[in-house]
């Protein structure tokens, strides 16, 4: 019901006999309005249930919608994920709303934060390896197992009649700083069909760049913005993204890697950084998770003077949003950073085209560059702007090697671009059914 080709609005209808299971239930993060909801036309009455991989907003972010038109739907998820569920959709609300205001979209809010208290306590939050039924009538059963992407996160293991079906939603098989990278379903299980991520499908090369040989560049790229007394920005996800880098940049501190400098985090990722410390037994054994306060508050950026304080001495800003989207704090700390040499912007993944970030990574030396939505440009000045490859979804060549592992008879591809769904899609050989979905048509698996 949306992400077949392409990333955003996540949302998959399984229907096995008369049951209807719908896996994640996301917000598209290039669309506004109601284009960014799902395609839930498919449905047939209410579906047995929702079943929420992770937190990221193009995940969960329809969940609350969805339930509104069918409330005699399920909802599960892990209970991390639940947790960061309801701090993330609350902030979804709040930008629905301001985006309302400032662009007046009709459609927004598309749900309110009552909705969200609804969806919070009617889920069910539940551990990984613990297999539960959809329904009491329901013979299907459901499995979480770690995958590796953030706190939370869950591949799904489906077990219906007569078809055994895992959804990997978004994996990263390398560790990263807090988390060990994904589980395996077990052999046992006899997969009939893989539903597999596609993101990195069509980057090249993607094995060259690992988590520790990004922060070995990360160290110099620091270095030198500190040694010239300048503030280093890194734009970053709330989710995931934020508590691994601060995690990161702690411990070059105490291992004197970088100067000792303020180190400071945003709103939304510190909010997240504390359901982390709630749920640090999800981390790997050897991760070392520092206290809150280790990390200073950024304070109001969209105070002229509260922006100027905050870059006069040098210093490391791990704020949201990692894309800098408009009207987000790293996008906001980002317009005074850009007047002078001496500073760093380092974005920590992903740069949709479309994006702000993009644009600015992009952009010359001496160009005007608008950082508000109809805003006045500013000079762009400064040119010590990098990307770094801290991803935490699996490259292409670890894909291959998950769906060669689990060896299923049907493979689907999802949850990448064309060009990504379709290297995978030609480059995964073995004794199975290869599939990329169309939106517009069921998709028959046989066991």
């Amino acid at each position: 019901m949306g992400s077949g080709s392409e990333i955003g609005a996540n949302s998959y209808l399984i229907t096995c006999g008369s049951e209807q299971i719908v896996l994640d239930c996301g917000l598209h993060p290039k669309l506004e309005g109601r284009a960014a909801l799902p395609d839930l036309a498919p449905l047939r009455g209410d579906p047995a249930a929702v079943i929420v991989s992770h937190a990221h907003v193009d995940h969960c972010g329809a969940v609350p919608y969805l339930l509104k038109q069918c409330p005699a739907t399920a909802c599960y998820a892990t209970q991390a994920t639940l947790n960061l569920m309801d701090r993330m959709l609350h902030n979804s609300v709040a930008v629905m709303g301001t985006l309302s205001l400032e662009r007046g979209i009709s459609d927004y809010p598309l749900y309110r934060h009552g909705d969200v208290e609804s969806v919070i306590r009617r889920a069910y939050g539940l551990s990984y390896h613990k297999e539960f039924a959809l329904d009491w009538d329901s013979e299907t059963r459901a499995t979480f197992i770690p995958s590796g992407h953030v706190l939370g996160a869950a591949g799904i293991l489906l077990r219906m009649p007569g078809h055994t079906l895992y959804y990997t939603s978004d994996i990263s098989l390398a560790d990263q700083e807090l988390l060990g990278g994904m589980e395996f379903p077990d052999e046992s299980a006899g997969i009939d069909t893989l539903v597999v991520e596609s993101t990195r499908g069509a980057q090249e090369g993607g094995h060259l760049y690992n988590f520790q040989s990004e922060v070995e560049r990360l160290v110099v790229a620091i270095n030198g913005v500190l040694d010239a007394d300048g503030v280093v920005l890194i734009p970053s996800f709330a989710l995931g993204r934020t508590q691994e880098l601060l995690n990161v940049i702690a411990r070059l501190i105490e291992e004197e890697r970088i100067p000792d400098v303020p180190v400071y985090a945003s709103g939304l990722g510190r909010a997240v950084y504390e359901i982390y410390a709630k749920h640090a037994r999800l981390l790997k054994p050897d991760a070392v998770f520092r206290p809150l306060h280790t990390f200073k508050r950024i304070g109001d950026v969209w105070e002229r003077q509260v922006r100027r304080d905050l870059v006069r001495q040098r210093s490391i800003i791990v704020a949201t949003s990692g894309m800098m989207v408009e009207s987000t704090p790293s996008a906001v700390i980002a317009q005074e950073l850009v007047r002078d040499t001496r500073h760093g912007i380092f974005f920590a993944g992903y740069l949709d085209p479309d994006t702000l970030g993009y644009k600015l990574v992009n952009c010359a030396q001496g160009d005007a560059f608008a950082f508000e939505y109809m805003g006045r440009k500013v000079e762009v000045v400064l040119q010590n702007m990098q990307r770094f490859h801290f991803s935490a979804h699996a490259h292409r060549d670890d894909l291959l090697r998950v769906v060669q592992r689990i060896r299923p008879k049907n493979v689907v591809f999802v949850h990448g671009d064309d060009d990504a769904v379709a290297w995978m899609h030609d480059n995964c050989h073995g004794d199975f059914t290869k599939h990329i979905p169309d939106p517009d048509a069921d998709l028959v698996l046989e066991a």
